[in-house]
């Protein structure tokens, strides 16, 4: 795992094609913007190990018809 530090309008780049800006800092909370070409899916976590399970589910389902 890399961690940086960064201030407030600073980024972060991934790749040639996403960034993340930190748009504000507020106690614990961090809020930032992340940039990526629009054939890469963003996610926070939880939704994203939400969509793998529904796929998950959908690929057992259809080993089972099979």
């Amino acid at each position: 795992m890399l961690v940086l530090s960064r201030a407030v309008g600073e980024l972060i780049s991934i790749g040639d094609d996403i960034t993340v800006r930190v748009l504000s800092v507020s106690g614990s909370t961090v809020r930032f913007g992340v940039e990526a070409p629009r054939h890469v899916d963003v996610h926070r976590s939880e939704i994203y190990d939400k969509i793998q399970r529904k796929k998950a589910q959908a690929a057992r389902k259809a080993c089972s018809i099979e």
